[in-house]
């Protein structure tokens, strides 16, 4: 049946699709996790050169005010994408189960044909 196959497809068209979207995310938190290590190390060293540690001193410098809200900033974009990362693999796991009773649907309706 060419309705059947062409469902099929379509699920598994859905099952990259979904896949694909997962693997970005993945991708964007291992990036953001990447660039706040590197601010904080930014931080640490622009603490070590002016030799003040409390964010609250009148003295604190600039760049680590700025750094420290930019890292602060990417670990709650960290924490967004790990709850649509959680719906993502809902979907997917949603997905694979159509596909696979699509599957099981073309294989039975294959069997038959070939009985037929």
């Amino acid at each position: 049946m060419k309705s059947r196959d062409s469902l099929v497809r379509l699920k598994s068209f859905q099952v990259t699709e979904k896949r694909r979207q997962l693997q970005q995310l993945q991708m964007m938190m291992a990036e953001f996790e990447r660039m706040s290590k590197e601010l904080e190390h930014q931080i640490t060293l622009e603490e070590k050169k002016s030799g003040i540690t409390d964010r609250n001193h009148f003295a604190y410098p600039t760049f680590a005010k700025a750094a420290r809200q930019r890292a602060d900033n990417l670990h709650v974009s960290i924490r967004e994408l790990k709850v649509q990362e959680e719906s993502a693999e809902l979907a997917l796991e949603e997905a694979e189960a159509e596909f696979a009773k699509a599957s099981a649907l073309e294989e039975r309706d294959g069997g038959m044909r070939a009985r037929a």
